[in-house]
């Protein structure tokens, strides 16, 4: 027996990862809806071998169905989220509305499944931001043996963190590099992304700090442990998909670089490839597609007492967002609705 699977935002870059993931890890569906904006009404999504037309989130009707996957974003989901939860099909919501709800779960399922028992408080889970999410697999293993007190993070993420429109900006910048009369004035980025770097996501704070580089610092926190101390600066780069990190953590007990190298091969969700030679070690676009974190460049930090730093890269369509929360849905499956 199976599950009654709703995606909301069949057709945006996380909405069809999602049914991509869902048939590929064969999740136990025994009948699955594509849902859409009215805008969207009628396009058709893929779930596997089978084409799904896409139905009105407007007026779909959760009652009966099992668990529901959002991509939609926040407004929206602040809007249909609660209606879905009340008609007792669990939320699995992909944006950032509930990610700091002290009633509401955030999970990543190789770090802190045990959480998943606090579902039921307004029957939602919240997925964690792509940047977050990829780290915090990294960082557990580790905490578990050392304790991590501090971690100072680096990111360089994608473009298609913010979407179709800014892969579509970044795409057609580079074509008006070489093609005169082409030229693209930035529109969805505050500056030119194309053979660029921008040190700028989401809004600025009263601290200097963006709402991204906020975001990494409160989701550690809740996910792995609330004393760690987190510092990030949050990059957009000229990469299509897959988020890199260059991160440096402090812990309280001395872990030696090959521990930590033999800790992190074992860890669920962790590939590592860390070769001391040209070309050993992995970067965005060799990570597209894969279902693992990937990390590489582990050495010792001999500035510190008790330090590290390691090279992090993940698709973060997958385990940045589509992944986990397939992976969200499989963990609730085994654990507490128990059908599949």
């Amino acid at each position: 027996m199976g599950y009654r699977i709703a995606v909301v935002g069949a057709t945006g870059n996380v909405g069809r990862e999602m049914l991509n993931i869902l048939a590929e890890r064969e999740f136990p569906v025994d009948e699955i809806a594509a849902l859409a904006s009215r805008r969207s009404l009628g396009s058709e999504a893929a779930f596997g071998e089978r084409t799904l037309k896409t139905q009105d989130l407007d007026t779909f009707d959760f009652t009966g169905w099992d668990m529901a996957l959002f991509a939609i974003g926040s407004e929206a989901t602040k809007k249909y989220a609660p209606i879905a939860a009340k008609a007792g099909c669990v939320v699995i919501d992909n944006s950032s509305l509930y990610r700091y709800d002290p009633d509401v779960p955030l999970i990543v399922p190789e770090v802190n499944p045990d959480a998943i028992e606090g579902y039921a408080k307004k029957n939602i889970i919240a997925n964690p931001n792509c940047s977050t999410a990829q780290m915090v697999v990294a960082l557990k293993p580790l905490h578990d043996r050392a304790k991590i007190k501090r971690v100072v993070v680096s990111t360089y993420q994608s473009v298609s963190g913010s979407g179709k429109e800014a892969m579509d900006e970044l795409w057609l910048q580079t074509k008006g590099m070489y093609v005169p009369g082409q030229e693209r004035e930035p529109e969805v980025y505050t500056k030119q992304i194309a053979f660029n770097v921008i040190p700028h996501i989401d809004v600025f704070m009263e601290d200097g700090s963006t709402k991204e580089e906020w975001k990494m610092v409160a989701e550690t926190k809740k996910i792995v442990d609330k004393d760690i101390k987190v510092t990030a600066t949050c990059v957009r780069v000229p990469v299509f998909v897959g988020h890199s990190e260059s991160i440096n953590i402090e812990t309280e007990d001395f872990l030696d670089e090959d521990e930590a190298r033999d800790i992190l091969r074992e860890a669920p969700g962790i590939m590592v490839v860390d070769k001391r030679e040209d070309g050993g070690y992995i970067t965005p676009i060799e990570c597209v597609g894969d279902f693992a974190t990937f990390i590489s460049r582990i050495r010792q930090d001999s500035t510190i007492e008790n330090g590290l730093n390691f090279w992090c890269v993940s698709d973060n369509l997958r385990k940045g967002a589509a992944l986990n929360a397939v992976q969200i849905a499989e963990l609730l499956g085994r654990r507490v609705l128990k059908k599949g």
